[in-house]
């Protein structure tokens, strides 16, 4: 059954979509709840690759549930845009959200996310292209050995990093990196153009990163696999596909914080 053909309660979803925003029915509400559920942990399965221990699964369902309530208040059916699009992005937003306010990422591991952050930042504003992992290694003073495992360990906070928000400044609208992980064949200048400068700016980061950190995320955020599955596609096991997108997403952040200041 395709997405819009589904049905809830007996009655069309987009019909019920309008019937629950014109009349606020909570047997509607949760209807579409119950629907939607399961959404909430596949959101939170994916969330927590990568994590710490110390992060509960089920704690991130019970965050990404406060996401699916608030999706389902603020969703527009007319916008043409399918719920389980919408809400995905909601559900994500709201456990990072709370992941953010507990602050569960150690203080050594922050400090080592910042470090690279700084060195890839600094080295591809001096260099004018991305740097290479050997590069980035020999600016910290480490084997290549040596880099690789801090990337392994700083892993988890590339997770948290993707759902920063950036502003596009239209009605203080809201963009993050993640949002802005395309398919290569999406990325035609019109539809670029639509949503913003900001989002152009994201978009024309990753089109420069690595082929490798670009597939790793595209294959990741946009084909909807997981570690395991890209690492299969790519013919390497799956801690070299968590360095892979740590190593983007710390170069995605040096180019964006180095766009903000006016280097390139």
């Amino acid at each position: 059954m395709a997405d819009d053909d589904i049905v809830i309660a007996g009655i069309p979803e987009k019909e019920l979509w309008h019937q629950y925003r014109s009349t606020k029915d909570q047997s509607i509400r949760d209807a579409i709840v119950k629907q939607y559920a399961p959404l909430v942990k596949y959101v939170a399965g994916k969330v927590s690759v990568g994590m710490p221990q110390n992060v509960d699964f089920d704690d991130l369902v019970g965050f990404g549930i406060f996401g699916l309530f608030d999706a389902i208040e603020k969703y527009d059916p007319d916008k043409h845009v399918k719920f389980k699009t919408y809400a995905v992005t909601r559900i994500r937003g709201a456990i990072f959200d709370e992941l953010r306010s507990i602050d569960w990422v150690p203080r050594s591991v922050r400090q080592k996310t910042r470090e690279i952050d700084d060195t890839v930042q600094h080295l591809e504003a001096k260099l004018g292209r991305a740097a290479s992992d050997e590069e980035v290694a020999a600016e910290m003073g480490l084997s290549i050995e040596q880099y690789n495992q801090m990337m392994l360990k700083v892993s988890g906070t590339s997770m948290l990093s993707l759902n920063d928000v950036w502003y596009t400044g239209e009605d203080n609208d809201k963009i993050s990196i993640v949002e802005s992980i395309e398919s290569p064949n999406s990325l035609r200048p019109d539809a670029i153009a639509e949503k913003g400068e900001m989002r152009r700016v994201i978009v024309e980061a990753i089109s420069e990163l690595p082929e490798k950190e670009k597939k790793v995320l595209v294959l990741y955020y946009y084909e909807d696999l997981t570690l395991k599955e890209i690492g299969k596609v790519l013919d390497v096991t799956e801690s070299r596909i968590s360095q892979l997108h740590t190593k983007a997403i710390s170069r995605l952040r040096g180019k964006l914080t180095n766009i903000k200041k006016g280097i390139f």
